[in-house]
């Protein structure tokens, strides 16, 4: 799979078959996502990754919170502004209509939305999962540096075969994530994210993006 193929046939899915993915195509893909770039070379991400027993023990205790009606944890960092402006606002509402209208979900239906959005702590179904913290310290660019290495993951998951589904859902479930984790106090969980094998049997609208002359400007002289 060519550089090309990777970005373009990579996107979040939401649906995993139970087949392992092996320790050795994990430790590949992260040994070689340590050279994406950062700034002054600072490589601020800190991974844990969840296979077999661990991950399963996660699903649990997250499940028991979904049944409980738990509160969420309150975030560490805002995900999104509390207003959003056009073109971001329209853009965030036709992700969502899109998704559920692939799942035959009515807009209305806050029940079926809800259970929906639940799978988010079962994974989709995924046999791994990475969760990727930063250092609460640490300023917007190393943040941008977290996002970079997450995307590189992702390339050389396609390039594996493999899919996966990056989720800033668990930051609200991150005391559910520390008791499996134990990851140190000055560490701020950013996201998770399933790795696996997709179901293609799970329905999918893909998502569209703008037209290149609505986010990119050439400033030449052709």
């Amino acid at each position: 799979m060519d550089v090309y193929e990777a970005v373009t046939s990579r996107r979040a899915v939401r649906g995993f078959i139970d087949r392992p993915v092996p320790r050795e195509v994990l430790e590949r893909v992260l040994s070689a996502a340590a050279w994406a770039p950062s700034g002054s070379n600072l490589q601020p991400w800190h991974v844990y990754v969840l296979t077999g027993r661990p991950l399963g023990e996660l699903k649990e205790l997250a499940d028991r919170r979904v049944t409980a009606c738990d509160p969420w944890d309150e975030r560490e960092y805002e995900m999104y502004p509390p207003t959003l402006k056009s073109p971001y606002r329209e853009r965030r509402s036709a992700f969502g209509a899109e998704r559920y209208s692939a799942l035959g979900i009515a807009h209305e239906d806050w029940e079926a939305r809800q259970r929906t959005a639940s799978a988010n702590w079962k994974c989709f179904g995924a046999p791994a999962a990475l969760f990727c913290y930063i250092d609460r310290g640490l300023g917007r660019p190393q943040w941008s540096d977290v996002g970079m290495y997450l995307q590189t993951v992702m390339l050389l998951l396609r390039a594996e075969g493999l899919h996966s589904c990056p989720q800033m859902a668990w930051s609200v479930y991150r005391k559910t994530v520390a008791e499996v984790l134990s990851p140190p106090d000055d560490l701020v969980l950013f996201c998770g994210m399933s790795i696996g094998f997709e179901d293609i049997a799970v329905p999918y609208i893909r998502t569209g993006r703008a037209l290149l002359d609505e986010t990119v400007t050439f400033v030449d002289d052709y």
